[in-house]
């Protein structure tokens, strides 16, 4: 997984990240995004214009952040709450719209 977006996104999901995103990788949960990691092509255009810096590489996430590597690969692969399956890789964000849901972890956090 390239790139992922981590805890500073919660509750401000500024979003411009998507704006920049040559490939539409980047969906939206309810209190953040998530970058899919098998649409995701590493360009990085995404990180330099989050305002919060919530998105990085996956091997330099912020320490205490370690955990939403991984959480934001089960975005794509578990079944989310309100939904039959997991998403996979539908071929872009726009395809499916804002989806009104989070992973557990996020969902929970405080």
């Amino acid at each position: 997984m390239p790139y992922v977006i981590a805890s500073p996104c919660i509750d401000v999901n500024d979003k411009s990240c998507v704006d920049e995103c040559p490939v539409d990788c980047i969906y939206e949960g309810e209190r953040k995004s998530y970058i899919n990691p098998k649409e995701c092509i590493d360009c990085g255009a995404c990180e330099p214009v989050c305002p919060v810096e919530a998105i990085t590489q996956d091997r330099h996430v912020a320490e205490g952040d370690e955990q939403f590597v991984e959480d934001n690969r089960a975005f794509f692969t578990e079944v989310l709450p309100g939904r039959d399956a997991p998403l996979g890789a539908p071929g872009g964000a726009r395809k499916v719209g804002e989806l009104g849901t989070d992973t557990p972890l996020v969902a929970g956090w405080e």
